[in-house]
């Protein structure tokens, strides 16, 4: 190590919410260890930093959401983006984490030398480098590119007169007031924009190219404010977590089993919020499974209201052509606008897009198997955090951070200097890392780690069966591999495991 090169226990890359909860973690269960977070951005947050659009809120309930560790007191079951920055922003500061963080730091090269049991993280700043050294890494660095978002090449966008504009990078001051706005789109984003632009706008038009499944539920929690008047707000809390938990998990499953059933649930409850003479049929019928793809959260039916008070329409059509006014339908229909917006979906990557090396090879992510959906085939000391896309986020955040303290803590009591998950099995079968039909998740495939035939080759995307794999079973499961370090064999130990959780 060069002199100009410090050296961490742990790095933590991104200081959003699974970066919080990983340092909380950290601090808790390794006490002795130190760690760093590398923030790319110049505030804590994460996606509730980067998105400013109208209206951005979470699509998950702040029970879940939340930390477990430190309960959410707000009002709303449902929160809008600057009061979730403001949650994980208090309790960074609240734990001392803020201390640890450095800001305006983008990893772009992690490179493992065995012969030292060492990362290398390599990291931009200020258009210079840095190298900073660390024996163990945990990306918290989302699943996605911060810099910009997917965009389709639409024909004769460069003639349009108006703005358009992409929600991930959303002006400061876009004035949207008393004009004609055409979001492309039908996901999270689209219905969460709609409603907010339509309070301003002259007319709001989501134009979608197939149909989404949308659910709704209230903004506040009328149990939880119950609940609060007789009970610590700890206690509540906790009440309220599970009650939500277990009501995703057979929600999901039941969707699973009934496919036919549930979409036909989801399509009555659409129904009745809206129009009897309104075209359900063509604008909110998808020709998927409910949770092929992510469904979206109407709170308060705010979306639907809407559509009832003539401020927003649906239109399902492909465009033909952006021309100087707004928008030629294939049909033959045109939508004329003042303001596009490409509600167009995300570009997914991992680890913040950092380079990966090991022992001065480069790494193909797509070409790796993940192991339990947090490690990956061949790759030693490292975790990434990638939650649920049938649950809260921050659920997975947290089972996956105390399960690397057990990891880290496990090496230590064994002497040991690095682990590395090991398939044996060189037939097995390799699925995609995600099991959605979604435009951004199929666009990613080739490029995300893949998923085998079996467990722990799996992201079970069931938080219970993740409680038992990640909190209580052996760390020396004969996956993962364990090494002393330079001049000793690498061995599979049979040992008691040590528990930190």
């Amino acid at each position: 190590m060069s002199q100009n090169t410090q050296r961490f226990d742990v790095v933590i890359i991104g200081a959003g919410i699974s970066g919080v909860s990983a340092a909380y973690h950290l601090q808790k269960y390794c006490p002795e260890k130190s760690y760093i977070i590398l923030e790319a951005r110049d505030a804590i947050g994460g996606t509730w930093d980067l998105f400013r659009y109208p209206g951005i809120r979470s699509d998950s309930d702040m029970f879940t959401l939340g930390f477990g560790f430190r309960p959410w007191r707000g009002a709303n079951a449902i929160a809008d983006g600057p009061s979730i920055k403001k949650y994980v922003t208090e309790s960074a500061e609240e734990y001392g984490i803020v201390k640890n963080i450095r800001f305006g730091r983008r990893v772009a090269k992690l490179d493992w030398s065995s012969e030292n049991s060492t990362w290398q993280v390599n990291v931009e700043h200020q258009g210079g480098t840095e190298t900073i050294e660390a024996a163990f890494v945990i990306s918290a660095a989302g699943y996605y590119r911060y810099s910009a978002g997917f965009t389709p090449e639409f024909p004769g966008a460069e003639t349009f007169k108006g703005e358009i504009i992409h929600p991930q990078n959303w002006p400061e001051n876009a004035d949207y007031t008393g004009k004609r706005i055409v979001v492309i789109g039908s996901g999270a984003t689209a219905v969460t924009l709609v409603p907010a632009l339509a309070e301003k706008a002259a007319h709001v038009t989501m134009l979608q190219r197939s149909p989404s499944y949308y659910f709704s539920m209230p903004a506040i929690s009328g149990l939880s404010n119950f609940l609060s008047r007789f009970l610590p707000a700890r206690v509540a809390f906790s009440i309220m977590r599970w009650q939500r938990v277990i009501l995703q998990q057979i929600s999901f499953k039941f969707a699973r089993a009934k496919p036919k059933q549930t979409a036909k649930n989801l399509i009555k409850f659409t129904r009745d919020r809206l129009p009897p003479e309104y075209d359900v049929k063509k604008h909110f019928t998808p020709e998927y499974n409910p949770w092929d793809q992510r469904l979206c959260v109407v709170p308060d039916d705010d979306l639907f209201d809407c559509i009832k008070s003539g401020t927003a329409s649906v239109v399902t059509d492909t465009i033909k052509t952006i021309d100087r006014d707004g928008v030629a339908l294939t049909s033959g229909e045109r939508l004329d606008a003042d303001i596009i917006i490409t509600a167009t979906g995300l570009e997914l990557q991992a680890f913040g897009g950092a380079e990966i090396v090991v022992d001065s090879k480069p790494v193909a992510l797509g070409d790796t198997l993940t192991y339990k959906g947090l490690m990956f085939e061949g790759l030693p000391n490292i975790v990434a955090i990638f939650g649920y896309t049938n649950a809260s986020w921050t659920l997975r955040a947290d089972l996956v951070n105390a399960y690397a303290c057990r990891v880290i803590n496990y090496l230590d009591q064994h002497n040991h200097q690095s682990v590395t998950p090991v398939n044996d099995d060189k037939t097995m079968a390799r699925e995609p890392f995600l099991d959605f039909s979604s435009g951004y998740v199929t666009r990613a495939a080739a490029r995300l780690p893949k998923q085998g035939a079996h467990q722990p080759w799996r992201h079970p995307q069931d938080y219970l069966r993740d409680i038992k794999s990640l909190r209580y079973s052996k760390i020396d499961d004969g996956i993962l591999r364990f090494d002393m370090g330079p001049g000793e064999e690498t061995e599979t130990l049979k040992t008691a495991e040590v528990q930190t959780a």
